[in-house]
């Protein structure tokens, strides 16, 4: 309906995205207001805004552009190739249905696929056990968790199922990471890191492998968990002191780089601040924020910055 078409600036609003980018992914990917109403601009339609959504979500999960407008422009309930995807195929055997993507991938991650789509958490937790004694945290997220995860999004952008599996997986994931971080020996020394999500951000899995890579590393950390307000952030470094803190946002919406402002203007100030997720843009950072670019160097800086506070002072 007309009334409920939007304008590119309330588009853009919504998504959390700048408008120039929505120009971008109108005019490479064709992703744009389908509503024309003469001597007026072209507006979105509620149509138009769920593409978008998949496209940012999409996106946000660090799957190429390409790809992600090519998953956006299927409506519901259809394949790649635009055919529709038969109810059988979508409910098949046992819970299971449509295969999780998993890209290039090893079989380990073809196998927790397959037991995500059965929801047989058993084999789910075991196959992520193996990973981790195998491989370890860092190893296990990047090789194993993170394909199977984004695969899941996939899935769910293009049909809008698989909640069910996102969540009965993200249990298994955070059990494992909360069993690593139980079984760690304690840390030397004071927990100088602190690990947060953003204001309003519930995607905490990714922080949740930090800490959990933390803990095998030995380095002593604070986990607050998702949807931690300013304050109670602040409130936070106030009590501890924090020498490192580690601020996660997956999306653009709960990135507002005022937090980080906050932080760095706090009176017990930390040396290091790291802005880690999707959500953060490099060019809205206040100066002296670091934004790693994955966790295996969220991860060493923390080691470093631990271990140049361990150091005895030079005489």
């Amino acid at each position: 309906m007309a009334d409920e078409a939007l304008s590119a600036g309330a588009v853009a609003r919504r998504l959390g995205v700048a408008v120039t980018t929505l120009r971008t992914w109108h005019q490479r990917y064709g992703l744009g207001p389908s509503q024309h109403v003469p001597g007026h601009h072209r507006r979105y339609t509620p149509a138009d805004l769920a593409r978008l959504e998949v496209m940012r979500r999409l996106t946000a999960e660090g799957v190429s552009p390409a790809v992600a407008a090519r998953w956006a422009r299927q409506a519901p309930g259809t394949a790649p190739d635009g055919h529709a995807v038969p109810a059988r195929s979508r409910n098949a055997r046992d819970g299971g249905g449509a295969t999780i993507p998993v890209g290039r991938a090893g079989p380990a991650a073809r196998g927790l696929a397959r037991a995500a789509m059965r929801l047989d958490a058993m084999a789910i937790s075991e196959t992520i056990s193996r990973a981790i004694a195998t491989h370890g945290v860092v190893g296990t997220w990047d090789r194993l968790l993170r394909p199977v995860l984004v695969g899941i999004g996939e899935r769910h952008a293009a049909t809008a199922a698989l909640i069910e599996v996102e969540h009965l997986v993200s249990r298994c994931i955070s059990a494992a990471f909360g069993a690593v971080c139980a079984a760690a020996r304690p840390a030397s020394g004071p927990s100088r890191l602190l690990l947060s999500c953003a204001d309003e951000e519930q995607h905490s899995l990714p922080l949740e492998a930090l800490a959990a890579a933390l803990a095998e590393a030995g380095v002593g950390h604070r986990f607050l968990g998702a949807r931690v307000p300013v304050t109670a952030l602040l409130d936070a470094v106030e009590r501890t002191g924090p020498a490192a803190v580690v601020l996660w946002s997956h999306s653009q919406l709960t990135a507002d780089p005022a937090q980080l402002t906050a932080v760095l203007t706090a009176p017990r100030r930390p040396l290091l601040l790291l802005a880690a997720g999707p959500g953060w843009q490099a060019d809205t950072l206040p100066a002296g924020v670091v934004r790693p670019v994955d966790l295996t160097e969220a991860l060493s800086l923390a080691v470093t910055i631990r271990d140049s506070l361990d150091r005895p002072a030079a005489s």
